[in-house]
């Protein structure tokens, strides 16, 4: 054994990690030690696998994810913090728009929004989907749009098609109105209100609709529909219309 070998607790100390820490990135391969005894199992590192070792340690305590940690130390340093960076940052917007839309709530209560039943027709459409998960509905929604823009005619529908149920993986479609449209987007009852405001305060005014839903005695059928009646590029958010609209399969 080298005379230049730390223990494990030695090592952790200089490091600010745990022993338990140190051996689970053992574990993964991330950060393996210089020399394991082969009799007793005990750990031995370098000085100079301390750098990497407070590396970890510091992109762990932002939470960056382990896999990610592992490129870095791997030599894909500039790549990965990039992503990490970009999905933090995606991260504290979702939480800021949760954040604006608990302010609301607080202040108002869930919206008691003007609801209707409006029997839509089956229209055709081209549609683009893209995988989201409850984080990246934004972004997702953003490169359908891009994508059916070019396919949209003047009076034609831009719709939103979001899942009732919101689990960690989902699909997020969009769909536009087109006669020569290659897909139907089936028609029928549909409870409906219209949401003044910001796209990201969408979400209140479907709950709303949801719990209007509920106290009538009707059972709602996904998937929510977000027809988007304004142009964000030039009508402010707060005055941008979408219509909301969920499908009830027991309306009269």
């Amino acid at each position: 054994m080298s005379d230049d070998l730390l223990p494990i607790g030695r090592f952790a100390r200089l490091c600010r990690l745990s022993v338990k820490q140190l051996r689970h990135y053992d574990d993964l391969g991330l950060l393996a030690p210089a020399w394991t005894d082969p009799s007793s199992g005990y750990r031995y590192y370098r000085p100079g696998q301390a750098r990497d070792a407070l590396l970890a340690g510091l992109l762990r305590a932002m939470d960056v994810p382990l896999p990610v940690v592992a490129r870095v130390l791997s030599g894909d340093e500039g790549g990965a913090l990039r992503e990490a960076r970009d999905r933090i940052e995606a991260d504290v917007d979702r939480r800021l728009r949760g954040l604006r839309l608990l302010d609301r709530v607080v202040a108002e209560g869930l919206p008691d929004v003007a609801v209707s039943i409006v029997q839509e027709p089956a229209r055709r459409v081209f549609t683009a989907s893209e995988p989201a998960t409850p984080a990246t509905i934004p972004v997702a929604t953003g490169a359908c749009v891009a994508r059916l823009l070019p396919r949209m005619t003047p009076g034609g529908l831009l719709v939103g098609l979001f899942p009732l149920d919101m689990a960690d993986g989902f699909d997020v479609r969009v769909v536009v109105e087109a006669a020569d449209g290659d897909g139907v987007l089936p028609g029928g009852p549909f409870a409906a209100a219209v949401h003044v405001g910001p796209y990201e305060e969408i979400p209140l005014t479907v709950h709303g609709v949801l719990a209007w839903i509920g106290d009538h005695g009707h059972t709602p059928a996904g998937p929510v529909r977000e027809v988007y009646l304004d142009d964000p590029a030039t009508t402010p958010p707060e005055r941008l219309e979408t219509r909301v609209m969920i499908r009830v399969e027991d309306s009269p």
